[in-house]
């Protein structure tokens, strides 16, 4: 026999436990008793519920079974309580009482279970899967990231608790007297619901610190199974909740239609049966609106809470307004709020997309909205159980259909020249792949100073191994000393028509040399690439192009991974370090990022250019790479300049490609180029003072900026919404230039 428990809690004077048991073969059927100190059976609730990861991990495949349970039992402040469970002719006891389950909820109990939960049968089973498909190497880098993953310096529900408002807080939002504030209509389509789900969500919203609320009910279940009995205290006791027994299931489409029709509020609420909302959820949201009155759409941040309502995981900090990424995913889901004019002149939920009907309403509404603002707070706590896509993505695959119809319709209305919308890395997360309009001439900019083997690799690759074959390669010559060098020059150029070598002759400076090579790119658009690039997807070129070619797009980077297959760039966050960095450093490319986000496509506020497309027309635009910066950040600096153009900067994670360049080599090396790098990195901090004050907006306030990974800022080191400290070499020379 082995089971699990992974829930413990006391409610209301009972104690709930949720879990899991296997015994010797699927057909085995584990019993349970409770027992209080006397030793005396007691009276409990029990509920079987579905496991299928169990299933699967131990049986190999999925049975028709229910392995989880769920039980609950009358609990009594001081007594010892013991829960018996037997299956296959064995018996195993497990003690509770009040100084247990504080200490199965202390951090420190809970690393421990992580580290436990590592070197369990279900984790060894995942682990052999992942080292047979992706190597051992691969298997130790993620072992590797999951045991550094237990020295986190919060678990989100103790971070929660750290950075939600006060009761004092609340109390003043309460007290505060708004003048023309919003009126907000929550529309809460209703069918079948679990009475307890139901209760909490309404309970939530009349505990709501903001006054100005309405909340509308279309209930779509059958006669004498609606919620009517349950809302009608509700009614009685405020005026603002509003009710409307259907006669007939509409589907969520027309079902949340209905409570729409019913609103008459500034805004539209979306909000769902079964979840819950914080109590200063409206009041962030009408706090918004008055700061932002144009806002037509804003969304919040958004966590899970299990079945039972009494734990919070899994969050999900979200950027401000991301067009690429909300077509990869809809990452906005809730808290989601619409100005109801507009939501009129989209036309409302369509039946035909049920299942991502939220998705296609969301890209409608965006579409046409003057201004979309987001609330980087957790205001949306979404339930999680086994029916749901939070937590079983599988049990709805229509819904993830239904969402790359969605968003193949969204390219169709703004004219983009999209082929199809697959399934990217998991359901729910969609790759498009654009038409390449025209076969435009791509001139590859690649500086060179000797490593004329890396070139040849580099460029071969391209001509021999890649699709695209509109290219010219650009090579610039710099100050290389070997013999070997040239003679490569004058073989690849007689093999090759397309390259063509131009000579730098001057010192060092890798702006400069690139804005010197692109004087001789003929083409439409520049693709700036590293001679010590190689493409893993053939594709690459069409990839890049295929979100190059938009007319609001300015600059597209490249997923690029070391010769490990570990990430060396998937995005630049402005800040990280002080200054920019990239994202996900180190990860291996078969592990997942922080909700997907590496196998994503999105917008960043840079991408690097060891491998980056721009339009040409935009380049010369932006005047190019700016020279003041030889060697830091001009990259970066060059993609600011493009966002001032009011351009997208996008990240193609389908575009692939192996950066040889050496992890363990510093970025300088010697006290002179410390002190240019230093000065250089002086220089873009004081060209660009804005985003490092106020935040990247394509990066969540509430991360770290101390790593990579995504991970909770360190509220001892990091303040919510400050900037990280710059190195102090780098303070004198911003002082100096001043």
């Amino acid at each position: 026999m082995k089971f699990k428990i992974d829930v413990v809690r006391i409610r209301e004077n009972s104690i709930q436990l949720n879990g899991w048991v296997v015994g010797k073969t699927p057909e085995s059927r584990p019993a349970f008793l409770v027992l209080d100190q006397n030793r005396r059976k007691m009276k409990m609730k029990y509920v079987s519920t579905r496991r299928d990861d169990v299933s699967q991990i131990y049986y190999k495949k999925i049975y028709d079974r229910d392995f989880g349970f769920d039980i609950q039992f009358p609990y009594e402040r001081g007594r010892d309580y013991w829960l018996l469970i037997r299956c296959d002719g064995r018996v195993r006891r497990i003690k509770f009482n009040e100084n247990l389950i504080a200490k199965r909820s202390s951090v420190a109990y809970k690393r421990l279970e992580k580290l436990r939960d590592l070197m369990n049968m279900e984790t060894v089973h995942v682990a052999v899967e992942f080292g047979k498909k992706h190597g051992l190497k691969a298997l130790f880098l993620k072992s590797r990231h999951k045991l550094q993953g237990i020295d986190n310096d919060y678990e989100y529900a103790e971070w929660y608790d750290l950075t939600k408002p006060s009761r004092e807080e609340l109390d003043a939002q309460r007290a505060e007297k708004w003048e023309n504030g919003p009126l907000f209509s929550i529309v809460m389509p209703v069918y079948l619901a679990p009475a307890d789900f139901l209760k909490v969500m309404l309970d939530s919203i009349l505990a709501q610190t903001y006054p100005g609320w309405e909340l509308c009910i279309a209930d779509g279940s059958p006669a004498g199974k609606t919620s009517e009995a349950l809302v009608r205290p509700y009614m009685e006791k405020d005026s603002r909740v509003h009710y409307q027994a259907l006669g007939e299931n509409g589907g969520i489409s027309g079902n949340t239609n209905a409570a729409i029709a019913m609103a008459g509020g500034d805004y539209i609420v979306l909000a769902d049966q079964d979840d819950a909302m914080p109590e200063h959820a409206l009041y962030e949201c009408a706090k918004m609106i008055r700061e932002h009155p144009d806002c037509d759409v804003l969304y919040s941040d958004e966590d899970k809470m299990d079945m039972d309502g009494g734990a919070l995981f899994d969050p999900h900090f979200k950027p401000d307004f991301n067009p690429d990424l909300l077509r990869s995913v809809n990452y906005i889901c809730h808290q989601f709020v619409v100005r109801r004019d507009l939501l009129e002149r989209v036309g409302g939920f369509r039946k035909e997309f049920d299942g991502a009907q939220d998705y296609d309403l969301i890209l409608r509404c965006t579409e046409r909205a003057k201004k979309i603002c987001h609330i980087p707070k957790v205001l949306y706590h979404w339930r999680c159980h086994q029916g749901s896509t939070a937590s079983n993505p599988q049990s709805k695959l229509y819904a993830f259909e239904a969402g790359s119809r969605a968003v193949m319709e969204h390219y169709r209305r703004l004219g983009i020249p999209a082929l199809k919308v697959e399934k990217g890395v998991d359901y729910g997360i969609y790759h498009t792949t654009f038409e390449i309009v025209g076969k435009p001439l791509v001139s590859v900019i690649i500086p060179n100073k000797d490593h004329h083997k890396d070139l040849d690799l580099c460029v071969r690759s391209i001509l021999t191994k890649c699709t695209y074959k509109n290219l010219e390669f650009v090579v610039v010559e710099n100050n290389s000393r070997e013999a070997e060098t040239f003679a490569y020059y004058e073989k690849i150029q007689k093999e090759f028509p397309q390259v063509r070598v131009v000579r730098w002759e001057r010192e060092f400076n890798y702006s400069a040399i690139n804005n010197f090579g692109v004087r001789y790119a003929k083409g439409e658009y520049l693709l700036f690439l590293n001679n010590d690039t190689e493409p893993i997807a053939p594709d690459f070129i069409e990839e890049m192009l295929g979100f190059c070619q938009r007319e609001d797009v300015g600059a597209v980077g490249a997923r690029l991974l070391y010769e490990d297959d570990t990430i060396q760039h998937a995005g630049v966050v402005v800040g990280f370090g002080g200054i920019a960095g990239h994202t996900f450093i180190g990860l291996h490319e078969a592990e997942n990022s922080y909700f997907h986000r590496a196998m994503c496509a999105q917008d960043y506020s840079a991408v690097t250019a060891a491998c980056m497309m721009s339009k040409k027309s935009v380049f010369e635009a932006a005047g190019g790479f700016s020279e003041e910066l030889a060697v830091a950040f001009n990259d970066i600096d060059y993609c600011m300049k493009v966002r001032a153009q009011d351009k997208l900067v996008v990240y193609a994670p389908y575009a692939v490609l192996h950066h040889y360049e050496s992890k363990s080599r510093g970025l300088e090396d010697t006290p002179e180029k410390v002190d240019r790098f230093n000065r250089e990195v002086a220089r873009f901090a004081k060209k660009w003072p804005d985003i490092l004050r106020d935040g990247d907006p394509y990066y969540n306030p509430n991360l770290t900026l101390r790593k990579s990974n995504f991970a909770l800022r360190d509220l001892l080191k990091e303040k919510i919404g400050e900037p990280y400290p710059l190195d102090p070499a780098i303070r004198k020379h911003m002082e100096e230039e001043e």
